[in-house]
């Protein structure tokens, strides 16, 4: 089959003398025109798709949340349109956009409080009286029933080892992670770089699927991404809404200050253009050199996300040691999972199976430093507002073990790869997919 730069099918062939054929480095034959412009790629087709095949490999999407009104705050809009961007994309060669090791996101450390109670509120303003009270509990609060030792080993499930990652450019392993992320197994932030978190998706896709995926043949990656999204890259128009924010400055370590922000909202355009696209903050920059983020109608390179998982979730396993939450239907059938940061040596998360109590979305948070933890100077009451900066960032799911949940995080970069204090800590774009699909009810089993 022909490809086009912009990675669609060509449905023409074309005319003799309109086009020379070459090969490209990758040995492929190439057809350009008479102003040395690529026309298309010759691809083979590698996989043949019967009637019977299930094409749709992304599957179900959302569902419609009972109890949750269509107005609910949601920070992570739709992705852009299809259609790719301009250079010299071709198919099975992604562009490569990183020439450097990316830095650490700016952004002030959350405190390190005592563990103690999570403190009652009442629900965001909107919402209907079954999502109950107590929304604000922070898994800096968690402490388990007993000592790490004496907790009972419950061993999780085996997964088919994923095939080691080869020399691939950035570009190449964020095809990977596109398409992982669009499948619902999600790679954390997409950064182009390879780590335990992708590796620990490409286990549980071929554990959900039956099938082995091999990470190098970038040609079958790319093939599949056209079948559930389209190219892993696309364009996106800044707007004024994106620009004008609000933003706040900085993310202060005090609770008190913390408590005296109107939200604890994004610092920036691009902190929060790469959280709806589901990137690593500097890898945004880094795709768009010299670029103004803060000026309306700038067209910046971004991550084409495609539409979240629609599953309905019966079942949700906190994988300890693999730090990997893994989402269940009703049938068994594993149907998502996302990198978690659970417990610590110091605040293990518990063992054994609680559920679901309530899901509560852009969550305030309160500490009480009489049930709560001592943070700093702080000895009164305080109202931390919402927003993804927050303690729990954008979703609470509150667990029925007092002072446990789900929740997002300010800091999404080191999901995977650094502890929490007690609860599950994801995302903010996995919790609030992982939120939409669950429902009061559904069993959580902590297993190691």
């Amino acid at each position: 089959m022909l490809v086009t730069p912009q990675g669609d099918f060509l449905d023409y062939i074309p005319a003799d003398g309109s086009v020379r054929a070459a090969r490209d480095r990758q040995g492929r034959r190439v057809y350009v025109d008479a102003w040395g412009d690529l026309v298309a790629t010759e691809m083979q087709v590698q996989r043949d798709y019967s009637g019977n095949d299930r094409r749709d490999m992304r599957r179900n999407r959302y569902r419609q949340v009972e109890g949750y009104p269509e107005t609910a705050p949601d920070y992570f809009p739709p992705a852009p349109g299809e259609g790719g961007f301009s250079g010299d994309l071709t198919t099975g060669a992604v562009p490569d956009y990183r020439d450097r090791e990316p830095g650490a996101v700016d952004r002030s450390d959350l405190p390190q409080p005592m563990p103690g109670e999570a403190y009652p509120q009442q629900p965001p303003q909107g919402y209907g009286e079954g999502f109950g009270q107590g929304y604000g509990m922070d898994d800096m609060a968690a402490l388990p029933d007993a000592p790490m030792d004496r907790q009972e080993f419950v061993p999780g499930p085996q997964f088919p080892p994923a095939t080691a990652i080869g020399q691939k450019s950035s570009a190449e392993v964020t095809a990977l992670q596109v398409f992982l992320d669009r499948e619902g197994f999600s790679p954390g932030v997409i950064d182009g770089r390879k780590g335990s978190n992708v590796v620990k998706a490409i286990e549980a896709w071929q554990l959900a699927n039956g099938e082995t995926l091999d990470p190098n043949d970038t040609d079958s990656i790319v093939e599949r991404l056209h079948l559930n999204g389209g190219m892993p890259f696309t364009t996106y128009e800044i707007t004024a809404a994106d620009a004008a924010g609000p933003y706040v400055a900085s993310i202060p370590e005090d609770y008190a200050h913390k408590a005296a922000l109107p939200a604890l909202s994004y610092t920036s355009t691009t902190e929060a253009l790469a959280e709806r696209f589901h990137m690593d903050e500097n890898y945004l920059k880094e795709m768009n050199p010299g670029v103004d983020f803060t000026i309306p109608g700038t067209i910046v390179k971004v991550i084409n996300v495609g539409e979240p998982k629609k599953a309905k979730v019966a079942r949700i396993l906190a994988d300890k040691g693999r730090k990997q939450v893994l989402a269940y239907d009703d049938t068994g059938a594993l149907v998502a999972a996302y990198p978690a940061s659970i417990g610590s040596s110091d605040t293990p998360s518990p063992s054994g199976t609680v559920s679901v109590e309530r899901i509560a979305f852009n969550p305030n948070y309160t500490y009480n430093p009489k049930i709560n933890f001592q943070q700093g100077e702080n000895d009164r009451v305080l109202t931390l507002q919402p927003g993804p900066n927050g303690p729990v960032g954008t979703i609470w799911i509150a667990l029925s073990k007092p002072t446990y949940g789900i929740h997002g995080t300010p800091e999404p970069s080191k999901i995977g790869k650094t502890q929490s204090h007690g609860c599950i800590r994801l995302t903010n774009w996995d919790a609030t997919e992982l939120a939409k699909m669950a429902s009061k009810g559904v069993t959580v089993e902590f297993v190691d």
